[in-house]
């Protein structure tokens, strides 16, 4: 009996480090610019599977937020740009959140409202002026309905923001954009909300695939390269990045704003000019991304500081405009199907069923053997193997 406790543990303590590919910490976008995606109900049935407890969606629609109910999924719903000039008002701001957020909270965890996306740098100067002043009405009205303890204020940043970005410590943003980026970080010092960042090594080595080499940029084996002002060896590109954005901060003299990759990915698919763009270099990515995720790994520039990312994303999204990369950053295609194998855990998905006589959705127990702790692959004659080993011990 004694032996059979230990191997009951040990099967136990197996099993935990396959609850899941996002157990580790990761978070995921959520874009629904398409016309062929699984329900919201579906989806959080998806999330909950893969244990997946961080989400970020790019409105708030109420089908959403009502699908992540009961979840204990932590939600970053978005302020659309197109609504950033009358949210100024700040009784415009406090009827959003009171019609868009308030009601939700006690069921669904809404902890972030992302107010405009990748607004810095682009076309519209205009929208750019428009940036802080909502984000301010917004934080003021969280504070009227006594709310701002409970969901923070922040704005997600494309890296275009900055001017120079190797080496990681003389990272700086561009002389134009300072206007902007200074008043925005002294206001995420006084709520003490984080600055996010879209950052993409993808469209780095599209831009430059002679110079850029692949494995620096997909995590793989590589020489690296050494920031002359600090000695210290970056060997991807993600976290010279991050480096250099925490360098651009300091710069305008903060030290005391965090930094978190409110978006990352690679696309499986491209046009013939997007280099890279395959799903076999988009595995490697994510894979990689997240094996480092689990090792709880941080930037060389910031040793104690852990790097908190949101990859993008969930589904592929046949509706984006743009280039063909821009419609497959999925990790999954909408049917439910894994685009390329995560290699991280094993887990149980469910599947999409779309008949009109299954609303939700349909389980089926479908087992992927990923590679895990040296490549020990669990499949499903494995599992049973041991299931039946455990029972066969019991009964002696």
């Amino acid at each position: 009996m004694a032996a059979f406790f230990r191997k009951l543990i040990l099967l136990l303590a197996l099993s935990e480090s396959f609850v899941g590919i996002f157990s580790i910490g990761v978070g995921v976008n959520y874009g629904r610019i398409a016309n062929n995606l699984p329900s919201p109900s579906q989806v959080s049935d998806i999330l909950k599977s893969l244990n997946i407890n961080r989400v970020k969606v790019y409105d708030a629609d109420p089908t959403v937020l009502q699908a992540f109910a009961g979840t204990n999924i932590e939600v970053i719903v978005g302020l659309g740009n197109e609504n950033l000039q009358k949210m100024r008002d700040p009784q415009q701001a406090q009827i959003w959140i009171q019609q868009n957020v308030e009601p939700y909270l006690s069921q669904t965890k809404i902890t972030c409202i992302n107010v405009g996306n990748e607004v810095l740098g682009g076309q519209d100067g205009q929208l750019a002026s428009y940036l802080l002043p909502t984000m301010k009405t917004m934080y003021g009205a969280l504070v009227t309905l006594g709310l701002s303890k409970q969901v923070y204020i922040t704005t997600a940043h494309s890296l275009q923001i900055l001017g120079t970005s190797f080496p990681p410590s003389q990272g700086a943003f561009k002389e134009d954009m300072v206007q902007y980026i200074k008043p925005i970080l002294d206001f995420h010092a006084q709520v003490d909300s984080p600055f996010f960042i879209n950052a993409y090594p993808y469209f780095a080595y599209k831009s430059d695939p002679k110079n850029v080499k692949l494995e620096y940029v997909l995590f793989e084996p590589n020489e690296g390269s050494i920031d002359p002002n600090t000695n210290l060896k970056y060997d991807n590109m993600l976290y010279a990045q991050i480096d250099a954005v925490y360098s651009a901060i300091k710069a305008l003299g903060h030290s005391d704003v965090e930094v978190k990759i409110s978006e990352t990915g690679w696309p499986s698919k491209g046009d013939e000019d997007e280099a890279g763009a395959t799903v076999q270099n988009a595995g490697i990515y994510n894979r990689n991304l997240m094996q480092r995720m689990q090792q709880g790994q941080s930037t060389p520039a910031r040793p104690s500081q852990p790097i908190d990312i949101y990859i993008f994303a969930l589904f592929n999204e046949n509706q984006k405009n743009g280039p063909t990369s821009e419609r497959n950053f999925g990790l999954f295609y909408p049917d439910g199907n894994l685009v390329y194998n995560l290699g991280v855990s094993t887990y149980v998905l469910p599947r999409i069923d779309y008949s009109s006589s299954h609303k939700n959705v349909r389980t089926h127990m479908l087992i992927f053997s990923l590679h895990l702790l040296g490549g020990y692959v669990f499949s499903v004659f494995g599992l049973l193997i041991l299931l039946l080993g455990s029972y066969s011990l019991f009964k002696r």
